[in-house]
């Protein structure tokens, strides 16, 4: 399994509010409980269609009257982590929320202490709005909050970078990119 040991690294669990699961059962129950929940649409990721899942993905405070919804409870095992199908996992979920969805406000938030969610935040191209402090408790602990967000008038130019980050002829035949996201989405809002 790609989130658990010995295939998976435990250290995926160590910032989100639920798991590691105790086995297959204990899994199966939370997916039950999330395919059911008002607020909140979970996503499996995995690299093609019809491959083994790698992880999951997703969209949380979901606030149409508002026109606000969140991107959450991003799981992604180490087979997923820092590849193309996982930027293009976001991708898709931000073209839906903004272009098929309608919203106005695409957010992201971690727990302040999750670097490497506060990086992948920023090199999707949100923008960092400042933490609340002693935001939740999750298990058993203080958690101060990180908030980032996209806004409507921002996507055009972010979906550009996304674009051309994931066009083929951005990589090479070792997989590896010619261009950096960051640098992609930096263009493409200095000329929007």
């Amino acid at each position: 399994m790609a989130s658990h040991p010995p295939d998976g690294d435990a250290a995926i669990w160590t910032y989100l509010p639920d798991g590691p699961y105790t086995d297959a059962a204990h899994l199966r129950r939370m997916l039950e409980w999330a395919s059911s929940a008002d607020d909140a649409r979970y996503f499996t990721v995995a690299a093609l269609p019809g491959e083994r899942p790698l992880g999951m993905a997703a969209y949380l405070r979901i606030t149409p009257e508002l026109g606000v919804i969140e991107i959450g409870h991003i799981w992604f095992g180490g087979a997923l982590q820092r590849t193309t199908a996982a930027t293009e996992a976001i991708y898709l979920m931000a073209r839906h929320a903004f272009e098929d969805l309608g919203y106005r406000r695409l957010e992201w938030k971690c727990n302040a202490l999750n670097a490497a969610s506060r990086r992948a935040a920023e090199r999707f191209g949100f923008t960092f709005e400042g933490v609340f402090r002693k935001h939740q408790v999750v298990k058993g602990r203080n958690r101060d909050t990180a908030w980032y967000a996209i806004t409507d008038d921002e996507w055009p130019a972010l979906r550009c970078g996304y674009k051309e980050w994931l066009a083929p002829g951005n990589f090479r035949a070792d997989a590896g990119q010619i261009r950096t996201l960051g640098a992609l989405i930096a263009a493409a809002r200095r000329e929007a």
